[in-house]
């Protein structure tokens, strides 16, 4: 009995002990993080050794043709035929790419945000209608008309459409064209519930349709540019995200009409001829029907498609843009200065930190894509000349084999390369400047 009472505890203990021991196994095998390296797939593999073949052996940012005529030929079909296409040139900064883009899309519109993009256009004559994607202060209006090149074959008078987001704005415009004796062209921003700015009532647009009318020698009116990207971001409390993005559109369609309807119904000898009345965008451009009044729609990075835009509604579109580097250096293990004798032991814990890849460059708007399975090592440090890399040895890289990696968005990273590697089945094309930055 004695012995009994005596064995009883130890048993207990000896059961517990197990069972922590069990629990920590148990645990060890749910945190320890998996292999989640990969070879390359066919397509980044033969990708490669184009690269290694006939690459510049630095950092390129690659457009593939193929996937881009893919999501032009998906935007045709979902395009309404009353619409007018406007290709925005911040996502697309090349001006071969431009090109190619309008001609696929039978367009000559263009929307431009950067003062210098206007500048390139203009001077080297391209027969554009420019909508300006967002309000410029009056000493970059200035600096534009004081770049112009005499003879070229370009009239800012009738290709370039101001956007004016204020009545004080309006007023520095049309005493800019009093002292140049020259005609502006105003568009003018419209809140339709982004409120990223632009006139928010009626009230504010009889007094800017007023001056305009006031002045007619120097401003005239071009339309109205009320964008509707927050549409896409609805957020559905009750029923679906679809539904819910569609009655955020019809919404701010709604406002688009309140505008529109006040300012033709007082200004009727305004809303003459060919008017740009624009909204849309690469998120939105499929929810327009050709409803009235909008009738012309900015979009360009939906036909690249990077990470932020990989989106339910975008789910058709491919993947057309890639940054890709050479792997300089390859390393066993992960060491890090000062802790080299613990630094190993990431390695062991963790797969994917047992190749440590150094690359040409760094520090870019984009994800590690190919390979998959490679990371960042936050703890070595931040790098845009030698960023480490860490993968599994499943992730099968070399010195001199590229890694390719998806940007989040196309527009200023495009113009970091100084130029845009084309590429059609799987080989280079083409090799073309970037707009400058």
């Amino acid at each position: 009995m004695i012995y009994k009472k005596w064995r009883e505890p130890i048993m207990k203990k000896k059961i517990i002990t197990i069972a922590i021991i069990i629990i920590a196994l148990l645990l060890v095998i749910i945190i320890k993080p998996a292999d989640k390296g990969k070879p390359y797939t066919t397509y980044f593999a033969n990708l490669n050794t184009e690269l290694k073949d006939n690459g510049p052996g630095r950092p390129v940012i690659i457009v593939d043709l193929d996937n881009l005529d893919k999501n032009l030929s998906i935007v045709k079909k979902q395009f309404h035929p009353s619409m007018k296409f406007r290709l925005t040139v911040k996502s697309i900064p090349c001006p071969w790419l431009i090109d190619y883009i309008l001609t696929k899309m039978n367009s000559k519109y263009v929307m431009v945000f950067h003062g210098p993009d206007i500048t390139y256009i203009a001077n080297n004559s391209k027969d554009y209608d420019i909508l300006l994607g967002k309000p410029m202060p009056i000493n970059a209006v200035k600096e534009l008309y004081n770049s112009l090149k005499p003879g070229i074959q370009f009239n800012p008078e009738k290709q370039i459409q101001w956007l004016v987001d204020t009545p004080a704005r309006l007023k520095q415009y049309c005493d800019f064209a009093k002292q140049k004796n020259s005609l502006m062209k105003i568009n003018i921003e419209i809140d339709i519930g982004l409120h990223r700015g632009g006139i928010t009532n009626v009230e504010e647009l009889d007094q800017m349709l007023g001056f305009i009318k006031k002045n007619s020698r120097n401003v005239t009116f071009a339309g109205f540019m009320g964008y509707d990207v927050h549409s896409a971001s609805a957020i559905s409390i009750i029923g679906s995200k679809k539904k819910a993005i569609q009655n955020a559109f019809e919404d701010s369609m709604a406002r688009y009409r309140t505008f529109y309807n006040y300012g033709k119904q007082k200004y009727p000898e305004l809303f003459k001829g060919e008017l740009t009345f624009n909204s849309g965008g690469s998120h939105t451009y499929m929810l327009f029907d050709g409803k009235p009044p909008v009738n012309d729609i900015a979009m360009g990075s939906a036909l690249l498609k990077p990470s932020d835009f990989d989106k339910p509604h975008l789910s058709e579109h491919l993947e057309a843009l890639f940054v890709a580097t050479p792997v300089l250096k390859r390393l066993e293990g992960t060491t890090i200065p000062f802790i080299e004798g613990i630094s190993n032991l990431m390695a062991k814990w963790n797969p994917n930190r047992q190749v440590t890849y150094f690359i040409y460059g760094g520090g870019w708007r984009a994800h590690y894509y190919s390979p998959e399975g490679l990371i960042e090592n936050t703890i070595y440090g931040f790098s845009t000349n030698q960023a480490i890399v860490n993968g599994s040895r499943a992730t099968a890289l070399q010195v001199d084999d590229y890694i390719f990696l998806l940007p989040t968005q196309s527009e200023a990273i495009m113009r970091e390369f100084g130029d845009v590697l084309m590429i059609r089945k799987g080989r280079i094309v083409g090799r073309y400047p970037s707009l400058p930055q």
